[in-house]
């Protein structure tokens, strides 16, 4: 029997690698989407090729680059803004906030899975995105999940649905599922700044350190400070 198909948005983080290897164990045949939206750096789109190299799926980057010349006033997109350093949930966060990112991502993932067949559409949205992200909070995954009910019905595979499930787990619990899935963490990017090294001080750093820290995982990563 063949094989359902995922649609799943992988930035190359530990997150959405992680979740490319959640739906890899699952038995999904896997499509994985990156997005290069004029972001600050290009790195992290590296370790989301080799995660769908690894896992033998489909890797698709998608050129947005116009689109995100539009995003003005976020640290990840414009240039003349500075990455923060500092806590992940602190309020001076929201600067990286791209506005309306997964929803745009998630609607061209939905016009690709109806294209493929596919059953599922995922993002690793999780818990410890809910202080800064509107876009990563439950209620968005309700609601933007109703939506492409609607907005596809009756075309692609009539099981299509959204999945988020990290979605009420923490940076730690993905860290723990991630090295039972056997998740090289070292493949992965989280740093803001997109230098030779994780610079260790931005909030997705300290996130990723805090995460392996509660999780009692090794951190593998190599951090400048």
């Amino acid at each position: 029997m063949a094989r359902p198909k995922a649609i799943a948005v992988v930035s190359g983080g530990l997150d959405s690698v992680t979740l490319a290897h959640l739906l890899h164990a699952q038995g999904y045949q896997l499509h994985l989407l990156s997005f290069d939206y004029g972001q600050r750096h290009r790195k992290e789109l590296f370790f989301a090729e080799r995660c769908a190299q690894r896992l033998e799926a489909t890797f698709s980057l998608l050129d947005l680059r116009q689109l995100g010349q539009h995003f003005k006033g976020s640290a990840l997109t414009d240039e003349s803004v500075a990455v923060p350093d500092g806590h992940y949930a602190a309020a001076n966060m929201a600067i990286t906030v791209v506005p309306n990112r997964n929803a745009i991502m998630l609607s061209i993932a939905y016009g690709i899975a109806v294209a493929e067949e596919a059953e599922v559409v995922a993002f690793a949205a999780h818990a410890g995105d809910h202080f800064i992200y509107p876009d990563c909070r439950p209620a968005f995954i309700e609601a933007f999940g109703a939506m492409e009910r609607l907005a596809v019905e009756g075309h692609g595979h009539p099981r299509l649905h959204l999945e988020a499930p990290f979605a009420h787990l923490k940076k730690e619990q993905i860290v723990s599922l991630g090295a039972a899935l056997g998740v090289p963490f070292v493949e992965t990017w989280s740093c803001y700044k997109g230098g030779e090294k994780h610079c260790g001080t931005c909030g997705t750093c300290n996130e990723r350190k805090e995460a392996f820290q509660l999780a009692g995982i090794p951190d593998p990563t190599d951090y400048l400070q």
